[in-house]
């Protein structure tokens, strides 16, 4: 994705995830604004920047190597990833058996101990792959600890799944009793001075 999208990616993530009213921008319930809206709003937060169009966000969309927003009649939404204080009703779906997480190092005794809470977003997000969970992860550890969620397990306890996109899936809270740690080597050790 070339450059100029990738800043107004990052800007509508930022608007629709974490700070609609920064934009003057109010979610439905299922997070969506009207695409003129959006681009509205935008343009007023940047005043001679040229405009930013629906080709744009098509672009985005399209090229984007995560699904991060979806449009539908004439509106839009970002499909995960909230923190801006609303919940954002999503559809239940089932989930595959196992789902991973990617976390730091620092957060495994929390989290053995109460499972994965959502931490100020809206809801726990899992990866479909060890691979993408530990992406995830290395943005809080340099060496993540990854995790393997029982999603069998977790939907007869009651947990309801959500869809985010093609590699990302979403839940409420995650209890202790459905995850395994699958690795937790930290950063190699350095060898003693001799």
């Amino acid at each position: 994705m070339e450059k100029r999208l990738v800043k107004i990616s990052k800007e509508i993530s930022y608007a629709l995830r974490h700070a609609p009213q920064d934009y003057g921008l109010v979610l439905d319930a299922e997070g969506f604004v009207p695409v003129e809206t959006l681009l509205a709003a935008l343009a007023a937060k940047h005043p001679g920047r040229p405009p930013i169009t629906e080709e744009d966000l098509a672009a985005i969309i399209a090229t984007s190597p995560k699904r991060r927003f979806e449009i539908q009649d004439g509106r839009i939404c970002a499909l995960y990833g909230h923190s801006a204080g609303m919940h954002i009703e999503k559809t239940a779906a089932a989930p595959p058996r196992i789902l991973y997480h990617g976390t730091a190092h620092a957060s495994l005794p929390s989290i053995m101990a109460q499972g994965l809470l959502p931490m100020g977003r809206e809801y726990v997000h899992l990866s479909v792959d060890q691979k993408t969970a530990l992406q995830v992860g290395g943005r809080h550890d340099h060496h993540p600890a990854l995790l393997q969620v029982d999603c069998a397990q977790a939907s007869r306890e009651g947990i309801t799944f959500y869809q985010g996109n093609e590699t990302t899936w979403l839940a409420d809270r995650i209890p202790p009793d459905c995850l395994e740690l699958l690795s937790q080597a930290g950063p190699e050790e350095e060898p003693p001075c001799i």
